[in-house]
């Protein structure tokens, strides 16, 4: 397999390229690392957003999007496809990476972790990246700092010139797009979290609503993850049958019903101490090759107008 940071930067090229008419801003640090602005002093948009999503799985699943009713409110959905999930989703897509310094925080995702490659997903699919250039997603409201460029610079073995930091808060159209392309993987995710082998998953699908931009970072949280749990369904294609189909789904969680809101609420705004497996999609359908169809779960629209705003004037 081709270096996944190689093929995102061809993408990250032609965010370059096309920086006005994507809505994205583009400026250097003072050391020499590269910040694409796609959403904190600039608008971005619907197409800034899915162009994200490729960079952050490294060009190995496509996104498209259409418009479909919640509540009789017209909302765009995003859906995302890849026959590569171990390493478009577990390896560059996850958002796993806490870059934190002591003037910069962000929740970081792309093929920059695969240059890394400590987490348990690198051993269980036998991936190790080398490239000279890197790229990070960072789902952040401040400006990237030299600090934060240098941390990712000295994890990734790369130049801080090479380092590419693609920044957005949620709390913006490309933080909507981007969270609403995360159905598959943390479908993929859970599945893998119960003991399925990553590379016995063949195939993955996934499709959520785009959330209505909100206007202060911890609703738009709330917004973006309920978008999965309630209203995203995945389509998974697999070799192997498995026990545990039916514990990749949000409802298969204790506090499923409650906005995240209240559930991030009632535990202070600590991540920590929400378990991953929460942030599972509404609806899986899993097909075993040659074998049988799974489907389990439902969505739940009321929860979505409710969260999204979209009964506010009725």
């Amino acid at each position: 397999m081709e270096s996944l940071n190689r093929m995102a930067i061809e993408l990250v090229d032609e965010a370059l390229e096309f920086t006005e008419e994507l809505n994205v801003g583009a400026y250097e640090l003072e050391n020499e690392t590269t910040v694409l602005d796609f959403g904190l002093e600039f608008d971005g948009g619907i197409e800034a957003g899915l162009l994200c999503t490729e960079i952050q799985t490294a060009g190995l699943a496509t996104p498209s999007r259409d418009l479909t009713e919640i509540g009789g409110a017209p909302i765009p959905h995003v859906e995302l496809s890849t026959d590569q999930p171990g390493l478009a989703l577990l390896c560059s897509q996850k958002a796993s990476w806490e870059l934190t310094t002591e003037d910069f925080e962000a929740l970081g995702s792309g093929p920059a972790r695969a240059l890394v490659a400590e987490e348990t997903e690198f051993r269980r699919i036998g991936y190790t990246d080398a490239f000279d250039l890197t790229v990070l997603a960072l789902e952040t409201d401040e400006h990237p700092t030299e600090a934060a460029a240098e941390q990712v610079a000295a994890l990734t073995g790369v130049e801080t010139s090479g380092v590419f930091l693609l920044a957005y808060p949620t709390a913006s159209v490309v933080g909507s797009v981007t969270n609403a392309a995360r159905v598959a993987e943390h479908a993929t995710f859970n599945l893998v979290e119960l003991g399925y082998d990553p590379l016995d998953v063949v195939s993955a699908t996934g499709r959520a609503p785009v959330p209505p931009v909100a206007g202060d970072e911890q609703t738009a949280i709330g917004r973006t993850n309920d978008a999965v749990a309630y209203g995203g369904t995945a389509h998974l294609v697999v070799r192997e049958d498995f026990e545990a189909f039916d514990a990749v789904i949000s409802s298969a969680r204790e506090e499923y019903g409650a906005p995240f809101a209240d559930i991030f609420e009632d535990r202070d705004w600590s991540f920590e101490e929400t378990s991953a497996d929460l942030f599972g999609p509404a609806k899986v359908t899993v097909d075993v090759l040659g074998g049988p169809t799974y489907v389990y779960g439902e969505t739940d629209e009321d929860v979505l107008v409710d969260s999204f705003g979209l009964d506010a004037d009725r």
